[in-house]
């Protein structure tokens, strides 16, 4: 009986430290394996927010809009807007604006895409390369954050320009 019980303690002491052991390695296994995205669902990242929204009604003839996928576009989740002339609309950081644009390439005329738009708070490049082009002209490329702090977020976008 004697031996019963010392075999049994044993049994449970081994058992309680395996579990231990185990509870702590998968717990910095966890802690180990997350990844930060900055193109989440609201395209969060620390210390840029980059949203969605409807598409600006101030926007009546030509305009270049932007999503960060196909499916988002399909969708009507703009996270870019512009009136193909002097104005982006943007969702940043919580707050809608209307960006002045400083430079932007012509469309028709080139391949590629180029859209610089600049405020205090914000740099923004939209780079984008044409792969249709009928009635209007659907572009994919990326689009470029940067803050006076240096924080930088770049996000994919896909969308189309025209008239």
């Amino acid at each position: 009986m004697k031996y019963i019980i010392i075999f049994f303690s044993a049994f449970l002491l081994i058992a309680c430290k395996k579990e231990q052991q185990t509870s702590q390695n998968s717990a910095s296994v966890d802690s180990s394996s997350i990844v930060k995205d900055s193109t989440v669902t609201d395209l969060s990242s620390e210390k840029i927010a980059v949203e969605t929204f409807p598409f600006p009604t101030e926007i009546k003839e030509c305009s270049c809009y932007f999503a960060k996928s196909k499916a988002d576009f399909l969708s009507e989740k703009y996270i870019y807007a512009d009136d193909a002339g002097k104005t982006a609309y943007m969702k940043l950081d919580g707050k809608r604006m209307a960006l002045n644009l400083i430079s932007s390439s012509d469309m028709e005329a080139d391949e590629l895409l180029s859209k610089e738009i600049e405020n205090d708070d914000y740099k923004i490049s939209v780079q984008g390369k044409k792969i249709k082009g009928e009635e209007a002209l659907l572009f994919e490329g990326t689009l470029t954050i940067e803050k006076p702090d240096g924080t930088v977020v770049t996000i994919p976008i896909y969308g189309e320009c025209g008239c």
